[in-house]
Formats: C-alpha cells, structure tokens, sequence
C-alpha cells in the first residue's frame, strides 16, 4: 500500500517539474529580436507602442522582428512586464522601459500590488491596428495568444476601458505610430534591371542631323570699326526740365518714400500652425536597449500549487505508514 502511494507521489512531483519548467521555459525573457525604429517597415516588423501619459511620460514606440507575440514585444529590447499574482503572467499588470525612469515599472506597487486582476477602471488595455488601417480594434486576445501581422502596430494604454473597448479608446492614431518607409533604413533602392529593346530595322527615325552645319548657313556678322566696336548711335540732348535728364545714378527717391517691412507670420502660417496643433501625448521612438529586470514573482501561482501537492503527497505516505503499523 505505501509502495504504490510513494511511487503516485514521485509521479506528481516529476510531472509538476516538467509543468514548472515548460512554464519557465514560456514566460522566461523574450526571443524576439528587437530592432531600431527604421528598419520597421510597412510590410514587415511590428511597432509596439506603449503611452505613459497617465503618469506624464511619453509615448514610446519601438520596432520588433515578426513573428512574434504580444508578450515577446513587451520583454525585449529593454521592455519588461509584470503580471499578477491571481492571473499569472500571460495578464500584464506593469510594463517599464530600461530607457524611461531607470526601467521604472508603471503603476508601482503603491499604486497597485499586482497580487489580484487589477479593476476594469485602471489597467493596461491592448489594442491592435493592421497594416493600412487607421483604427484601432480591442485585442480579444491575451498578449501571449495574440500574434501581430507583419507591418501592424501594437499599442498598449493605461486607463479605463471596459471589456467591449467601446470606452477609453486611444487618442493617438495609429498612422502617428506606424512605420511609413516601405523599405529598411539605409537599405539600397531595388536596381531597375530592365533594358531598352532595340528597334527594328525598317523602322524610320527622322533625317540624320548635319554636324558641322554648312558655311553657307553661316549668318553675316557686322564689320568691326577701327577701335574693334560699332560706332555709337547719337541721340538727341535731353531738355535740362524733364526729370528724365537726370543720370540713374543720381537719382534719388523721394523723402516721402520708405521700404515696407516685410508682412508677419499670422497665426494660421509658419510658426503659428506648429502652435496651433492639437495638443497630445508626445510620441518617443524607444531605441533598442539592455533588457530590463525581469520581475518573477508572477510564478506564484505555480510554486503555490507545487507545494500543495506535495503537502498532499507527503500527507498521503504518512497515513499509509501509520495504517501499515497498525495492521
């Protein structure tokens, strides 16, 4: 009896290993590649951007290779995340950046624990914008389900924002994140390798043009004078009251006439239009840096139940061996 027991029990212990690490192995840093900003294209890459405007910072956007997960863009790269002692890690109640506030998670611990899911009223929502589209949609995935296209913008906002994502919608749009040049920075244009097809023989092209043009064509040039220039042509005097008399160079302008000043922006042109913008969260290209601490104090759902199997098991090999003496 207590054989059988002992040996149910090394079964748990072993397939809990296997279960802790197959989670470890999972949520353990990142292995998508982060890029810099230009090399995000829109056809390929996925820019991530994350708004830390609800504690008066940025928004950061950063580029990443595809494919990739939602989870992967937030751990790499110097980004790092935070989840929750209920949930796990796969529901990402912090996001920092090591290159932000010195890796600075957001909300801190005063703000919110992260031991329950965080209310519906103040937590980090996940939306999402396909390549060529100007609207967001409300991930219905989790970030470690949700795998971004090729070209696509990723955007993570703090706030309130119901399950529908019909409230507390983004107010920056994704053509002000997404990535507009349709080729890596500093990548080579493509090469027109196409060549002129020769003509056909028979075909026409026009008389072939004399070179050089025949003397006879030649214009006559006027004889020189003696001095090598023509001779002036002589003009009447001028009459001493016409004003035209005077030379150009002793002309002067009249003491009632002054030179404008030239007209100042107004408010709608120049300077004034850059004023004149909407006020809105400053958008901050992240360049890729040192990965951030990885906080793992999300396993604890895991080591929790680890240890109650074993409280269980260790239990169940004591009662057998107390049954065993009794018989």
């Amino acid at each position: 009896m207590s054989s059988r027991v002992t040996r149910a029990v090394a079964r748990l212990t072993a397939a809990l290993g296997l279960t802790v690490a197959a989670l470890a192995a999972t949520v353990g840093p990142a292995g998508a590649a982060p890029q810099a900003m230009g090399q995000c294209t829109t056809s390929s890459g996925v820019v991530l951007a994350v708004d830390f405007s609800h504690w008066g910072g940025p928004v950061y956007r950063s580029c990443g290779t595809t494919p990739t997960t939602g989870y992967e863009l937030l751990n790499q790269g110097g980004w790092a995340t935070t989840g929750t002692g209920h949930d796990g890690p796969a529901f990402i109640c912090r996001i920092g950046y090591s290159g932000h506030q010195g890796g600075k998670q957001y909300p801190t611990p005063q703000q919110d624990d992260c031991v329950l899911t965080p209310p519906a009223s103040a937590y980090w929502s996940y939306w999402h914008a396909n390549p060529g589209q100007n609207t967001w949609e409300y991930s219905q995935l989790g970030a470690m389900l949700y795998k971004p296209k090729p070209g696509s913008v990723d955007l993570w906002i703090f706030g309130g924002t119901n399950i529908e994502g019909t409230e507390g919608k983004p107010t920056v749009t994704p053509d002000q994140l997404r990535a507009h040049n349709t080729r890596p920075a500093g990548a080579p244009a493509p090469k027109d390798t196409r060549t002129a097809a020769p003509l056909p023989p028979d075909v026409n092209t026009g008389p072939r043009p004399e070179n050089p043009p025949p003397a006879d064509r030649t214009p006559p040039t006027a004889a020189p004078t003696a001095q090598g220039a023509a001779p002036p042509v002589p003009s009447a005097p001028a009459s001493p009251a016409s004003p035209s008399a005077q030379p150009a160079e002793s002309a002067s302008p009249s003491p009632s006439s002054s030179v404008s000043p030239p007209p100042s922006p107004s408010p709608s042109t120049g300077t004034g239009a850059v004023a004149a913008q909407a006020p809105g969260p400053q958008v901050v290209e992240a360049a890729p840096a040192a990965d951030a601490e990885h906080d793992t104090g999300s396993y604890l759902p895991a080591v929790a139940t680890g240890a109650l199997v074993l409280l269980i098991g260790a239990a169940a090999v004591f009662a057998a061996k107390r049954r065993r003496r009794t018989e």
